[in-house]
């Protein structure tokens, strides 16, 4: 009996050899890594918005004021979301040069890194939409013929069947989508930049807007077929007819009379 209670285990010996374990298979970091990752991630977050704020108080707020409350010049900031910062900023739009009807795509002065922090910060004003993930918007899997759909139902109004622009009112148009990054697409369709409507995944959900993306690309890609000629700016078949018969037949008719005023005046001489 005494050799056998000699040889029982130390009541915290089985714990010594777990903790072992875990060090020696990396369980142990595993355990402990999350805290000090998210206070990582929280740092960095930090650290972009402060930056961010830097940026804004320069280039955002003599139109958006100093907190993002907007002013007579530009709208408030509060709730829009880092999705409309990197939509606005990365294309160009923002910092408009003057208040006018329609702000223009122009050349971007952020870096991207700059945009993100642009981004961070805003979106440290109120919740909003979020800048997608390529997942979200890549068009890889889409389907083309269903996003044409879509586009025509909803989007070809303004922006034309084949995502050309078009005219709208008191001087604002609708621009041309030819050659505008899948992110942005999904970005504008997030946050209804300007006098675009917004279609959140409540009223759009993320496949029908990857199909409309894959739709925008293939027909403005230097691959699509136009066996139709010239487009006339996409509006289709029924106005390329008659642009041929209002400006054919009317060819035609000046050709008529030119070649009757000059057979009269053979025959008088």
């Amino acid at each position: 009996m005494k050799k056998l209670s000699a040889r029982r285990r130390h009541p915290l010996a089985a714990v010594v050899v777990l903790l072992l374990a875990l060090a020696a298979t990396g369980g142990l970091y595993a355990a402990f890594a999350p805290a000090g990752t998210a206070k990582a991630d929280e740092t960095a977050q930090s650290l972009a918005i402060e930056e961010g704020k830097k940026l804004y108080a320069v280039g955002c707020a003599s139109c958006h004021g100093t907190g993002g409350q907007g002013t007579s010049d530009g709208p408030s900031l509060v709730g829009v979301g880092s999705a409309a910062v990197d939509f606005q900023v990365g294309t160009g739009r923002m910092p408009a040069q003057q208040p006018g009807a329609q702000v223009p795509k122009k050349k971007v002065i952020y870096t991207q890194a700059e945009i993100d922090q642009l981004a961070a910060y805003v979106a440290s004003l109120g919740a909003g939409p979020i800048v997608p993930t390529e997942g979200q918007y890549s068009p890889d899997g889409a389907d083309i013929a269903k996003g044409g759909e879509l586009f025509r139902s909803n989007c070809a109004q303004c922006h034309n069947f084949t995502g050309e622009g078009g005219a709208l009112t008191y001087g604002k148009y609708a621009p041309s989508l030819e050659g505008v990054s899948p992110k942005h697409l999904y970005e504008a369709m997030q946050t209804g930049p300007q006098n675009m409507p917004s279609f959140p995944d409540t009223t759009m959900p993320e496949k029908q807007k990857k199909d409309i993306i894959a739709y925008v690309q293939a027909v403005n890609s230097d691959k699509a077929d136009n066996p139709g000629g010239l487009k006339l700016g996409g509006l289709g078949p029924v106005s390329e007819g008659l642009f041929a018969w209002i400006f054919g037949l009317g060819a035609l008719i000046a050709v008529a009379i030119w070649v009757a005023a000059h057979t009269a005046k053979a025959k008088k001489s």
